[in-house]
């Protein structure tokens, strides 16, 4: 597992001041100003995050050391990270997008179909993206307790029943 979890992407400017687009990942949205310091893929921290007012799909915000709309630029499509120790804890049934990419996928029959690559969330819920073994294509799932009766980080596996083929 990860020591650092994503909660949300910056979008780059909003207005000529400074401010910022913001898409949250957080399940309570606002919430990811508590989460600071925040920081990039590449290491550089944001040690305070104001949120400024909404904007459709998320928030306008004020960034610490980002002055100019040039410099809000620069961080169109820049995901942030918080340290895992600042987030809440989960119950058994919820996870972090995270702590799921690159576990085994199995199904029911206990054959290995492949790792997830990817968990994407398009407005319908979640769908899990698997990296099939020993090939190219992947496969998607939709991310449902019919579908996915069991998901043990602890044993890097998850096991799924998928759909039949129509």
């Amino acid at each position: 597992m990860s020591d650092r979890i994503i909660v949300g992407t910056l979008g780059g400017a909003f207005g000529i001041l400074g401010e910022v687009r913001l898409k949250s990942f957080c399940a309570d949205p606002a919430a990811i100003a508590d989460y600071a310091p925040l920081t990039t893929e590449d290491g550089k921290v944001f040690p305070m995050l104001v949120l400024t007012g909404q904007v459709k799909g998320g928030f306008t915000a004020r960034v610490q050391g980002i002055d100019s709309k040039e410099d809000a630029d620069t961080l169109r499509n820049v995901s942030l990270y918080a340290q895992r120790d600042k987030l809440r804890s989960l119950p058994d049934d919820e996870f972090y997008y995270a702590d799921l990419v690159g576990l085994t996928v199995i199904d029911t029959g206990n054959e290995t179909l492949g790792t997830v690559k990817a968990i994407e969330n398009h407005g319908a819920g979640d769908v899990l993206e698997i990296q099939l073994a020993g090939q190219s294509d992947t496969m998607l799932l939709s991310f449902t307790h019919e579908i996915v009766p069991t998901v043990d980080v602890a044993a890097g596996r998850i096991i799924v029943n998928p759909p039949e083929a129509r």
